[in-house]
């Protein structure tokens, strides 16, 4: 099973410097030619199965570009939803962290209204079981997402801790290729830029 996770294109909240979060903002011109060109790279060199995506605009509309180049559907679901950064959401980044700084919190507590840490991993980890026991081990899965998403589901795809400090990042419209073959499991690409 190849999975193929991408990142949404560059949102209005990235221009206005804003925490976005569950905050649903969508893409900016340049948002939309960058998932445009990610995503004609991608129905060119996969032959995709099944295309997954988080239920905020900004992945539906990268995710779009990919189901018009491919003829598939979209599975709209919430666990691929980013974190739900509570009353952060739609604050400059400045005021945000002025207003709500950031504290010491377990990871089964939360603060300001946010989702838990622990409630976000399990997201991830509920997500991907489901993907790998529900399609079959020779499909090639599309996964559009977030980048804090897409770090939870590297966690759980490489069975990481939850306090490891092994971060992963994921630029605008950029894709990660993954594999399980045999019970192993390979990252052969990672954060690919293709619009540059």
């Amino acid at each position: 099973m190849k999975l193929i996770l991408l990142r949404h294109g560059q949102s209005e909240a990235d221009i206005l410097k804003v925490c976005e979060g569950w905050a649903n903002y969508n893409l900016t011109e340049l948002g939309c030619k960058q998932a445009r060109v990610t995503c004609n790279y991608l129905a060119e060199n996969y032959i995709f199965d099944k295309i997954y995506v988080s239920t905020l605009n900004r992945a539906i509309q990268t995710a779009e570009y990919l189901a018009a180049n491919t003829h598939l559907s979209l599975n709209k679901t919430d666990e691929l939803k980013e974190f739900n950064n509570g009353l952060r959401a739609k604050l400059p980044y400045n005021e945000a962290y002025a207003k709500y700084p950031n504290v010491p919190t377990p990871i089964h507590t939360s603060n300001y209204e946010q989702e838990t840490e622990l409630h976000f991993r399990m997201r991830a980890e509920s997500f991907l079981s489901k993907v790998i026991t529900e399609n079959d081990s020779k499909s090639t899965i599309a996964i559009v997402s977030h980048g804090g998403m897409i770090m939870r589901l590297y966690e759980s795809f490489l069975k990481l801790p939850m306090n490891s400090n092994v971060k992963f990042t994921s630029g605008d419209a950029c894709f990660h290729e993954w594999e399980l073959t045999d019970g192993q499991r390979f990252i052969n690409k990672a954060n690919c830029c293709v619009y540059k």
